[in-house]
C-alpha cells in the first residue's frame, strides 16, 4: 500500500472519528485484513456499528491503534482504510474503532447510504412513568431531581427540525434526559424542535429534542425526546464516564478534608 495514500478529506475531518458526516446505525458483515509492519493478517470476520460516507465504526479482536491500515472486504469489493479513532480499552467501547476510507477507494456501502435514513427511538420508553414534570415556569424539573447533570466539554451541532436555523454551540452539561448549551447567537424560542449532534468524550450522539427554556446569559436548556437508533450505548458510556470522574473528584476532596482535620486548629493558627 502506498505511503502517499491518505484518508478522504483528511484536512476537514476530526481525528477522533466523532463527526464524519451523516452516521447511520447499520450492522453489515465484513472481513478485515490488518496490515502491520508490511505483513497482512488472515481475514477476520467483523460487523459494522455505524456507516457513513467516509468509513465506518467496527469491532476487532486485534489490538488496533490509530494510524493502522486495514482492508475491508465486502463481497468482491476491497477497500483500503485507516484507523482514526479507537475506543477506551477500560470502557464498554473496548475493541471498537473508526476507519476512514483512503482517497480513491470505493465505499463498500454506498447503496445502503442512498437507501437508508436515520431512525430515532424515544428517549423514554412508552408506558414509562418517568416523564419529566414542568415547574411553574414551564421548565422540566425531573432531570435535576432524579437524573444527575454532569459538566462536560464538547460542542453541539444544532439544527431546527424546520431547517430554518443551523448553528454551532458549546455543550455545558448533560443528563440522561437533557442538556445545557451556550452560544453567542442563541435566538431559538422555547418549544422549538431541534436535532442535535453532541460531540463529547470522543463519540458523537444524535438526538431530537425541544427547547425547554432560554436565559439572558445566552444558554439554552434542551429536553431530549428521541435518540438515534444505536446511540443509546454511546450516551450511557458518556454518562458513566462523567459519573466516574465526579466520584473520583469527591474522593480527592475527602482526602484533603481529612488531612486538614488531622492538622488541628492549633497547627493552623501556627501557620
Amino acid at each position: 500500500m502506498s505511503d502517499q495514500a491518505v484518508p478522504r478529506s483528511q484536512t476537514d475531518q476530526p481525528q477522533d472519528g466523532s463527526s464524519l458526516g451523516k452516521l447511520i446505525h447499520l450492522a453489515l458483515p465484513v472481513r478485515l485484513i490488518h496490515t502491520q509492519n508490511g505483513q497482512r493478517s488472515a481475514p477476520e470476520i467483523s460487523c459494522t456499528y455505524d456507516i457513513h460516507a467516509h468509513g465506518a465504526r467496527l469491532r476487532s479482536c486485534h489490538d488496533v491503534k490509530v494510524g493502522d491500515l486495514i482492508t475491508i472486504e465486502r463481497g468482491r469489493l476491497k477497500t483500503a482504510c485507516q484507523v482514526i479513532w479507537t475506543g477506551d480499552p477500560d470502557s464498554a467501547l473496548r475493541g471498537q474503532f473508526t476507519v476512514q476510507c483512503l482517497e480513491g477507494s470505493k465505499i463498500p456501502w454506498e447503496e445502503e447510504l442512498r437507501q437508508m435514513e436515520e431512525q430515532y427511538l424515544p428517549i423514554i420508553l412508552a408506558g414509562s412513568n418517568q416523564m419529566p414534570a414542568a415547574d411553574a415556569f414551564g421548565r422540566r424539573t425531573q432531570n435535576r431531581r432524579r437524573r444527575p447533570r454532569f459538566p462536560v466539554e464538547g460542542d453541539v451541532e444544532v439544527t431546527e427540525i424546520s431547517g430554518e436555523t443551523r448553528l454551532q454551540a458549546r455543550l455545558e452539561d448533560i443528563s440522561e434526559y437533557g442538556c445545557l448549551i451556550s452560544a453567542n447567537n442563541l435566538l431559538i424560542a422555547p418549544g422549538t424542535s431541534l436535532r442535535l449532534v453532541l460531540n463529547m468524550c470522543d463519540v458523537a450522539v444524535a438526538l431530537r429534542g425541544q427547547v425547554s427554556y432560554t436565559s439572558e446569559n445566552r444558554t439554552m436548556g434542551v429536553e431530549f425526546q428521541e435518540i438515534r437508533q444505536g446511540d443509546r450505548p454511546l450516551l450511557d458510556y458518556v454518562l458513566n464516564r462523567l459519573k466516574k470522574h465526579r466520584a473520583e473528584d469527591f474522593a480527592d476532596l475527602e482526602v484533603i478534608t481529612d488531612s486538614l482535620e488531622s492538622v488541628g486548629p492549633t497547627s493552623l493558627r501556627a501557620h
